[in-house]
């Protein structure tokens, strides 16, 4: 099942890198100042673990991700831009095994990941 997942993200990350290429061809520079950005949401860390988990969350979240994208291709096109760059860092994440996080952080929907993995947990 984690193939097909990852498989699955491998193809959503296609299709932001395509249309991408297809809507914004000249603004590859932007793509490279964000496609991190939606880690910084792990500043809010800094706050609580609580508040960490969630803003972590929100900006990996695809089906959110998606509906920005949606929106924004018929409101702002900076909106559906940021959209398509959130998607495939998202589904970069996806296929490396980083999955939205559960009760802390190498606990996500994927499974464990981290020093975490190797620990026997109840799945």
């Amino acid at each position: 099942m984690k193939t097909l997942l990852k498989l699955e993200s491998l193809g959503l990350f296609a299709l932001s890198i395509w249309a991408y290429q297809e809507f914004f061809p000249e603004q590859w520079g932007k793509f490279a100042w964000l496609i991190l950005a939606p880690d910084l949401s792990f500043l809010a860390l800094l706050i609580s673990k609580d508040l960490g988990l969630k803003a972590y969350n929100l900006f990996h979240h695809q089906g959110l991700i998606a509906l920005v994208i949606i929106l924004g291709y018929y409101q702002e096109p900076l909106l559906f831009q940021i959209g398509l760059i959130f998607m495939a860092h998202s589904t970069v994440d996806r296929v490396l095994g980083y999955g939205l996080k559960l009760e802390n952080l190498e606990h996500t929907h994927l499974g464990w990941i981290g020093k975490s993995k190797y620990k026997n947990h109840e799945q």
